[in-house]
């Protein structure tokens, strides 16, 4: 199956190398790099010409803006969402591609590993996805609820997300996982792997606060669910 791996950037001149590095390193014979720049005022965009991927450009801010703008010149049967601060493993791809050969399966995530968090933190938030996040996935689809995936992180059948009318560009961050799981759930499986693992940057936690981005994120993750 081919893969078209879609990282919206917004200024991330200091991790979009890095990045791609370890994309483009995947033990993986068929995928595509799609890198769309969300109107950024650095380096970004010239960083990604330069690595040979295809770069776009979207002027509207938001993940999901991006998202859909890289989806719809995609050419994978697959469609794999990655942050521009994530390192994924050289076997991610065959990790995540492997659940499609199951015709049920529409969506596959996995946990974060916040690679530059604080180790205590890095270890409980793993084990809280495997086990918590695991656990609601299961339930969420056996009532019909939705899905639980995690943005950067996830793979998508192509035409299950033209289905559903692709991303939802109403929302501009927070949630926008939880939506496109809800979405998705209704047209068939949503498997939440805990050993589908990527690494990416605690950034956002530090500068903000853990607690509170974590209360954000539950806050919209219910309010999404039971709109």
């Amino acid at each position: 199956m081919r893969v078209s791996i879609i990282i919206p950037a917004y200024n991330e001149e200091p991790n979009i190398k890095d990045t791609l590095q370890s994309v483009l390193k995947q033990n993986y014979a068929d995928f595509e790099v799609i890198v769309v720049d969300n109107n950024s005022t650095d380096k970004t965009a010239e960083i990604a010409k330069s690595m040979g991927v295809t770069v776009l450009h979207e002027s509207r801010k938001g993940t999901q803006w991006a998202r859909e703008c890289g989806r719809k010149i995609a050419t994978g049967e697959i469609i794999a969402n990655l942050d521009a601060d994530c390192l994924p493993e050289p076997l991610w791809l065959k990790s995540g591609v492997k659940h499609f050969t199951n015709k049920k399966v529409i969506a596959v995530g996995g946990p974060y590993d916040y690679y530059d968090g604080r180790w205590s933190f890095r270890i409980f938030s793993l084990i809280f996805q495997k086990t918590i996040y695991r656990l609601f996935n299961f339930l969420m689809q056996k009532s019909n609820k939705g899905a639980v995936l995690i943005g950067g992180n996830v793979f998508l059948r192509a035409e299950t997300l033209e289905k559903i009318g692709g991303y939802n560009t109403d929302i501009v961050f927070y949630g926008d996982d939880t939506d496109t799981a809800k979405r998705m759930s209704k047209e068939g499986l949503v498997i939440f792997d805990t050993k589908l693992i990527v690494k990416t940057s605690a950034r956002r936690l530090k500068s903000h606060g853990s607690f509170k981005i974590s209360v954000i994120y539950i806050y919209h993750f219910f309010k999404t669910i039971f709109s």
